[in-house]
């Protein structure tokens, strides 16, 4: 039995329609999807002038966990956003580095002091969990590390309030020992010439970070963070001073820091009678609660680029801020030809990684002017630089730089010791 041709029958005018439908409805949904799927490139550094004003980031409910080793790594952006260039690198000039011999150990938050041709380096962490107790001397003449000696047994480890006369490094409060234990108000004196220490008078409170001075007879101290590391202090007190040593028994309280907290003493500059406090931040790491070695746990912090002068009217007047917020730049300012030079320290944290960002910039705010400008750059991104200038050189130790010129994270603490030509017209 043959079997049956089976017959098409037409298309009903309705199904026509459906079909057109569909088909129209897939070529709408396949075009919005191609315009709404793209791929960008991770942010980086380039170093280079002209850098772009604004930069793609990525949307950060489609980005996986960074990697700890480097946050930075490419991936697969989502949606485009504006990141503001306070988080890039700035334009600069490039500057002729030169290494060298590099500091006997490394150190973090660490303070330095220059008098005529002796750098002297003080204290700092050489790890989270170790802290120096002791002071090593650089000799710009011989361009050698000449000395080293302790510190008294009771002095803060990290994060000092330090000035000098010429003769005397006065050492005010700070942190005693390693991860996130509280500062001390204990404060002391050296005299350079005899290496010996004297006690001061403590502060008032203990003080981490203090913004300090000597200013018209009177060392100062103001600002940093409370007890807790974290709260920002207001809180400004000076005691009369001569010869290392103290004319009063007491601080007294003076007019009140602007704005408080951490990481700006070093920022704390007089120049022509005049008092200015530079950068700085609000907020810092705390003790993790219950934690028998106060193991840092951290917290929110907020860098600002806001500048304040203190004159003969003991009032505060703001200045011109930064070309960008900066923070850990305790003693990472030189005053040369009326003008200050700060290099580098950190920023305001990634908008989406939520990472720290170091500076590689180096700053000059011009004292005849009060205008800043960008004058150069280091020879890589760090924060809590010592730094000095001797006989035309600029020179930086110690601190914790980026993990190379493409991801501004901070990393390995250094020992490093670098210098360049630096020649500032009035």
């Amino acid at each position: 039995m043959a079997r049956p041709h089976l017959l098409h029958s037409p298309l009903s005018p309705a199904k026509v329609v459906f079909l057109v439908a569909i088909l129209g409805t897939t070529l709408v949904a396949s075009f919005f999807w191609a315009s709404f799927s793209s791929v960008y490139i991770p942010i980086s550094s380039n170093w280079v002038i002209g850098r772009p004003a604004h930069l793609l980031v990525p949307n950060s409910s489609s980005i996986p966990s960074p990697k700890r080793e480097d946050a930075f790594a490419a991936r697969k952006l989502g949606s485009e956003k504006s990141l503001p260039p306070t988080f890039a690198d700035l334009p600069a000039p490039d500057l002729l580095w030169e290494k060298m011999p590099p500091a006997p150990v490394p150190r973090l938050d660490g303070a330095s002091i220059v008098i005529d041709n002796l750098f002297y380096v003080f204290a700092g962490y050489g790890s989270l969990d170790y802290v120096h107790s002791h002071v090593d001397v650089y000799n710009f003449s011989s361009d050698t590390w000449v000395d080293r000696f302790d510190m008294p047994k009771d002095m803060a480890h990290s994060h000092l309030g330090v000035v000098t006369d010429g003769r005397y490094i006065y050492v005010v409060s700070g942190q005693y020992g390693p991860q996130c234990r509280s500062p001390t108000s204990r404060s002391f004196v050296l005299d350079t010439q005899t290496r010996t220490w004297k006690s001061l008078p403590p502060l008032p409170a203990a003080r981490y970070s203090p913004c300090t001075q000597l200013w018209r007879g009177r060392l100062h101290a103001m600002g940093g963070g409370k007890e807790n590391r974290h709260t920002p202090a207001l809180e400004h007190w000076s005691i009369a001073v001569k010869d290392g040593e103290a004319l009063e028994k007491e601080w007294r309280s003076e007019i009140p820091i602007p704005r408080g907290g951490p990481h700006r003493f070093g920022a704390c500059v007089v120049v022509n009678d005049r008092l200015f406090s530079i950068g700085g931040q609000e907020g810092d790491f705390m003790a993790k609660p219950n934690s028998s070695i106060f193991k840092c746990s951290r917290r929110h912090e907020v860098v600002y680029a806001d500048v304040y002068m203190l004159d003969e009217e003991m009032k505060w007047k703001t200045l011109p801020p930064m070309p960008k917020p900066d923070s850990h730049i305790e003693c990472s300012w030189v005053v040369v030809n009326n003008s200050i030079v700060i290099t580098g320290g950190t920023t305001e944290k990634h908008p989406v990684t939520k990472r720290m960002i170091l500076v590689g910039e180096i700053f000059r705010f011009n004292l005849d002017t009060m205008t800043w400008t960008v004058i150069g750059k280091l020879p890589f991104r760090v924060k809590t630089t010592l730094t000095g200038f001797y006989n035309g050189w600029l020179y930086f130790t110690s601190g914790q730089r980026d993990r190379g010129p493409d991801n501004p994270q901070p990393r390995q603490v250094i020992s490093e010791l670098w210098r360049t030509k630096l020649s500032i017209l009035m």
